[in-house]
């Protein structure tokens, strides 16, 4: 069995009831949610927008391989709707991004695990560091809590209400 973990992203509609629809998607097409993170609010990363971003770290128990893990969140992107547009960082109903999948470490034309800019995001780094912050990198050998200790990320990443889901 497979360990991943997941962050999911969106700053349209209402984020948090997109989110818990989104953990019955992930249990039926990518395996058992192992535990989730509070809900976290944060500003915009990389983009102008007058709309807060909400964020979410997850553990998903899964028997699919790295690729088709992948290949299962693009499914349920589209099917709530999310529009990619390569090359650009844009407001979005959905983005679940896959930070790691055990401790592999995968450099493909569409597919890096972990996440190659991890180490740069609070708002993926905050919600990791609930589930698991002594988790270690395999590229940096540091652990979360470590990488979250030199990030400069100087955003604001905070617990925000999420009695809307």
């Amino acid at each position: 069995m497979n360990f991943a973990y997941l962050l999911l992203g969106g700053n349209i509609g209402n984020v948090p009831k997109t989110f818990y629809k989104t953990f019955k998607f992930i249990r039926k097409n990518i395996g058992e949610i192992i535990e989730i993170s509070p809900l976290y609010c944060s500003e915009p990363w990389g983009i102008e927008s007058d709309n807060m971003f909400y964020n979410q770290a997850i553990i998903v128990e899964t028997e699919l391989t790295p690729r088709d893990l992948l290949s299962s969140i693009l499914y349920i992107e589209t099917k709530f709707g999310r529009k990619r547009t390569e090359g650009v960082i844009e407001s979005r109903i959905i983005d679940i991004d896959i930070l790691f999948y055990n401790d592999v470490v995968i450099q493909e034309n569409d597919l890096y695990v972990p996440h190659p800019r991890l180490h740069l995001r609070k708002f993926a780094l905050v919600p990791l560091a609930d589930l698991n912050p002594g988790l270690k990198h395999p590229v940096f050998d540091k652990t979360i809590d470590q990488l979250l200790e030199s990030c400069d990320d100087k955003n604001a990443v905070y617990p925000c209400n999420n009695n809307n889901t």
